[in-house]
C-alpha cells in the first residue's frame, strides 16, 4: 500500500472512531487485515491513527490560531489534525510529503478551494511552529490541552487526587503502553514461553503483578506461535484481580461481569481448571467472547450465560458462591492509554449512572456469596465515586459486610506502598506500573 492510501485508511478511521463512536482498537485491527500492510505501514498507520486521538484537544490548541473560527467539515479537521500530528510528534516523514499527501487527499475528497486551504493552513504551520503551551494562564486548563484531556475530566481529578498526581496521571495517559501477555500455566511454564519468545526475536521480562505475567517489550506478539492458545494478551494490572481472589482448587466462583474472558480464563488457570467458573454477562454475543477464549485455551470448568447479574438471585441462591468476582462496567477512565477516544465521549452523568449500576450489582451478587467467601470488586476507572466512595456506601448499606484487610497483605511487595492505599482497597494509578489504571479490593462478611 502506497503512504497516500495509508494516510487516507488513517482518515476514515479517524472519522469513524472520532464522529460515531467505533473502538479504535478493534476497527485499526480490520483495516489492517482488510488492507495487506507492510509492518511498517500496520505501525505508522497505529501509530497515526492513536496519535491524533490522543492528543486531539492539543491538535485543536495548534490549530486553532491557524483556523480561526472557520466552520469546517469534520473529515477536513480529522486530515488537519492527523497532519500536524505527523509534523510535530514524527521523526519519520518529513513536514512537505506530508503536506503534499494531505493536499492530495483533499482534492480527492472535496476540491480545490479546500485543498488550497489544508496547504496554506499546514504550509503556515510549518513556517511559524506551534503556540506554547505557557501561554495558557489557568493550570487546570493548561493541563486540559497539554496532555488532551477534557477540562472537566481535569477538575475533577484534581478535586479528588490533587494537582501533582493529576499531572502524572494525565502525563503517563499519552505514553504508548506496555504490552504484557499472561502464559497458560496447564500448557507451559513463564519461563519456557520467555524462551520461545525470545528464540522468536521478542524482548521480553518477567511482569512483577503475577507469576503468569510476561513484559513484551519489542515485536507484534500477535504474530508469536503462541498466540492465541498459549498466552493471552493482558494488561498486567488486570491480571492483579484475579490473583487477588485468593483461589483455591475446586472452588465454586461467580465471575459476574465476564466478558471479553480475560479474567475468567485466568481465575481457570489459577484453579487448575478445577472447580466450576460460572461467567455472566449481559448480551449474549459478549459471552461467546468468554466461550470462545475459553476454548481457546483449553479450559472446561467455565460455564457461560449470558444474564443481566442484576437478577442472580433468580437463578442461585443464597450462599452459593465460595468467590465472586465483580469487574464492574465502568467509565474505563483508567484504559485512556489503549483506548483513547473513551475521555472524550464521557461525562460526569455517565459517571453517576454507572455508579448506580455499579451499587445495583453489588446489592444483586453480595447474598450469593457464602459466609466464609469472599468478593473482589474491581473497576478499570480512577474516581472515588466508583470506586473508593462505591465501597464506603456498600459497607453502610450491608453492616455485616468489612473489608478484608489480608488482601493488603497479599498484595504483591510493589504494590504495599502505593498511593492509592486506602481503607477500601487499592487505587492502582497509570503512572504507577505504566499499565491500565484499576480499583481493587475484597469484601467478606463478619464472622
Amino acid at each position: 500500500m502506497s503512504k497516500k492510501n495509508l494516510r487516507e485508511v488513517a482518515l476514515q478511521l479517524l472519522q469513524q472512531v472520532g464522529e460515531h463512536g467505533g473502538y479504535s482498537h478493534i476497527l485499526i485491527n480490520q483495516a489492517i487485515q482488510k488492507n495487506d500492510l507492510s509492518n511498517q505501514d500496520k505501525g505508522l498507520l497505529t501509530e497515526i491513527v492513536y496519535g491524533s486521538l490522543q492528543r486531539k484537544l492539543t491538535l485543536q490548541f495548534y490549530l486553532k490560531p491557524f483556523v480561526g473560527n472557520k466552520k469546517l467539515d469534520k473529515w477536513v479537521q480529522w486530515l488537519l489534525y492527523m497532519s500536524v500530528y505527523q509534523m510535530v510528534y514524527l521523526d519519520r516523514v518529513p513536514d512537505h510529503a506530508i503536506i503534499n499527501e494531505a493536499v492530495q487527499i483533499s482534492k480527492k475528497k472535496g476540491h480545490r478551494g479546500i485543498s488550497g486551504f489544508v496547504n496554506g493552513v499546514l504550509r503556515n504551520i510549518q513556517r511559524k511552529g506551534v503556540a506554547d503551551f505557557s501561554t495558557i494562564e489557568d493550570p487546570v486548563e493548561r493541563l486540559s490541552v497539554e496532555t488532551s484531556h477534557p477540562a472537566w475530566m481535569v477538575e475533577r481529578w484534581v478535586d479528588q487526587y490533587g494537582y501533582e498526581k493529576t499531572s502524572e496521571m494525565c502525563h503517563s495517559n499519552i505514553i504508548q503502553k506496555q504490552v504484557s501477555v499472561r502464559v497458560q500455566p496447564l500448557k507451559l511454564t513463564r519461563n519456557q514461553a520467555m524462551d520461545i519468545l525470545q528464540s522468536e526475536g521478542y524482548e521480553v521480562s518477567e511482569a512483577g503483578l503475577s507469576p503468569q505475567g510476561i513484559h513484551v517489550d519489542t515485536g507484534n506478539v500477535l504474530n508469536s506461535s503462541l498466540f492465541p492458545n498459549q498466552i493471552t494478551i493482558q494488561d498486567e494490572t488486570s491480571m492483579l484481580v484475579s490473583e487477588m481472589m485468593d483461589l483455591e482448587e475446586n472452588m465454586k466462583v461467580l465471575d459476574a461481569c465476564s466478558a471479553p474472558g480475560g479474567k475468567a480464563t485466568h481465575i481457570a488457570e489459577k484453579m487448575k481448571d478445577s472447580g466450576e467458573v460460572l461467567a455472566y454477562d449481559l448480551h449474549a454475543k459478549k459471552v461467546k467472547l468468554v466461550k470462545d477464549k475459553a476454548e481457546t485455551l483449553n479450559l472446561s470448568n467455565i460455564q457461560t450465560n449470558p444474564y443481566d447479574s442484576r437478577k442472580l438471585q433468580e437463578v442461585h441462591s443464597e450462599e452459593t458462591f465460595d468467590r465472586i468476582l465483580l469487574d464492574a462496567p465502568c467509565s474505563g477512565l483508567g484504559v485512556l492509554r489503549s483506548k483513547p477516544d473513551i475521555k472524550y465521549h464521557k461525562n460526569v452523568s455517565d459517571i453517576e449512572q454507572l455508579s448506580t449500576i455499579q451499587n445495583e450489582l453489588l446489592h444483586s451478587v453480595l447474598p450469593l456469596m457464602k459466609k466464609d467467601g469472599k468478593l473482589v470488586y474491581s473497576t478499570c476507572t480512577v474516581d472515588h465515586a466508583e470506586n473508593e466512595w462505591q465501597i464506603d456506601k456498600v459497607l453502610k448499606e450491608f453492616p455485616e459486610l468489612e473489608v478484608d484487610q489480608s488482601f493488603f497483605d497479599q498484595l504483591p511487595k510493589e504494590c504495599q506502598s502505593l498511593d492509592g492505599l486506602s481503607e477500601f482497597g487499592l487505587q492502582i494509578f497509570p503512572q504507577d506500573f505504566q499499565a491500565d489504571g484499576f480499583f481493587i479490593t475484597r469484601l467478606q462478611w463478619k464472622y
